[in-house]
């Protein structure tokens, strides 16, 4: 179940991602126009697993739903990202992550940049993002 509570002038975003729990993070933060989508990745918080464990073209994909679904929860659209950092282990990961962000944001054409060689919280792990967007 996720919620979104307000404090501080500010709306957060939260889900059931033990991360979240465990750290005191927020998937997502809106303040005035910005929203900022913190490290996001394919962990399901239901089963505990790594959803696509084997393909980072498949967790790419949950992620960047995940992401969308973030900034709708906070009053924004796919359109208002901006930006978006992408943290990939290998190269072959960054090919298969490419395609599926040509996919979901070709029509939008965000920044982004697209960092190698990154070790994340899981071995099953092979991408982790943040984003960035902007209602106006």
């Amino acid at each position: 179940m996720s919620m979104t509570i307000e404090k501080n002038g500010a709306k957060y975003f939260r889900t059931q991602n033990p991360f979240e729990k465990n750290f005191g993070f927020s998937r997502a933060v809106r303040k005035g126009p910005f929203i900022f989508v913190g490290g996001t990745t394919s962990f399901d918080p239901e089963s505990g697993e790594m959803m696509h464990a084997d393909s980072a073209y498949g967790q790419a994909k949950v992620i960047f739903e995940t992401i969308i679904k973030s900034v709708e929860a906070l009053g924004g659209k796919k359109s208002d990202i901006l930006k978006l950092k992408l943290f990939t282990t290998t190269e072959e990961c960054a090919m298969e992550v490419g395609k599926a962000f040509k996919e979901i944001f070709e029509e939008i054409h965000p920044a982004a940049i697209l960092i190698l060689g990154v070790t994340l919280a899981s071995p099953n792990m092979k991408l982790e993002v943040e984003a960035e967007a902007v209602v106006l």
